[in-house]
């Protein structure tokens, strides 16, 4: 009996139709599976040159196992099928020409993504952001200062030039550029918080107070401006203010370790010693947690 009811199971099995490479591609690449996924895509192609969903996903999943040369031709293929190119493609096929050094070609799918024309100076500063989260700083700080020549009251320019100075420590370019975005563009919180930061650094702390006010204004649900406020007024000496400001930021993001260490040098330098040591310890262990680098390795 038991032979028999094995025997109808395999035979059962044997009937079954089995998957096509189209359908195990799809399921591999679902999965996250990419080696094998553009395998079985690679197949599917070959059966069919029209299979439009194996050349997207072979052509996304060459792209994220580091293969952009290979991946370009494949996404190049979908967006010549479709009159209107999708965000997801664009993006794609811009990163991809991004890793190849190709950034004119970057710029063009930039301007896809955002429909704008390709010589635009919004073509080039939505390519000056996509290769500043790349790690291209250089040619990003290029894109950007073509995109102010060609406009030099596009919103959100001058801000990202201000962002490259500010990071490079050049803070008296850095405050020109944020002061020239508030001029175009002065509604945006992230301006007066980025140039009370340039100010902060060079230690002009009154002219950081003010802005940072503005920034939360205008935002009020952005923790930067708060911690940064705590730390120009416990500079400033004002260790009242500074707790205000870091308490609020507390209460609004609990795990910056940043805030809890500020905190705890207000307390210090308030004579409350417990209360720093506890803030202290917390910023300790909040940075170990968030970047193990910093642990210590005795």
């Amino acid at each position: 009996m038991v032979s028999v009811v094995l025997g109808l199971l395999l035979w059962q099995a044997s009937q079954a139709p089995q998957k096509t490479h189209h359908q195990l591609g799809v399921e591999l690449y679902r999965k996250g599976e990419l080696q094998q996924a553009q395998q079985e895509l690679a197949s599917a192609i070959s059966e069919n040159p029209n299979d439009r969903e194996a050349v997207q996903l072979r052509g996304l999943a060459l792209f994220s196992l580091g293969r952009p040369v290979d991946a370009i031709p494949l996404l190049k293929q979908v967006q010549a099928w479709t009159p209107q190119p999708t965000v997801e493609s664009a993006y794609a096929l811009a990163l991809a020409y991004i890793q190849t050094q190709n950034y004119e070609e970057a710029r063009k799918q930039a301007a896809l993504m955002y429909s704008v024309t390709p010589d635009s100076a919004g073509a080039h500063l939505f390519t000056a952001r996509l290769l500043l989260r790349q790690g291209h700083d250089p040619i990003a700080e290029q894109f950007a200062q073509k995109a102010v020549t060609l406009d030099p009251k596009l919103p959100l320019a001058h801000f990202l030039l201000g962002e490259f100075y500010l990071y490079k420590s050049e803070f008296d370019h850095a405050a020109t550029e944020f002061r020239q975005e508030i001029s175009v563009n002065p509604a945006y919180a992230g301006t007066y918080d980025r140039l009370a930061d340039t100010y902060s650094r060079q230690g002009r702390y009154d002219e950081a107070d003010p802005l940072l006010r503005r920034a939360i204004l205008l935002d009020a649900n952005a923790t930067g401006p708060y911690i940064l406020m705590g730390r120009v007024q416990l500079k400033k000496q004002d260790y009242v203010q500074a707790e205000q400001y870091l308490t609020r930021a507390l209460k609004m993001d609990a795990n910056n370790y940043m805030t809890h260490n500020l905190l705890g040098q207000t307390y210090r330098a308030e004579g409350r010693a417990g209360d720093a040591e506890r803030e202290l310890k917390t910023a300790e262990q909040l940075q170990s947690a968030q970047h193990p680098q910093f642990e210590d390795p005795r």
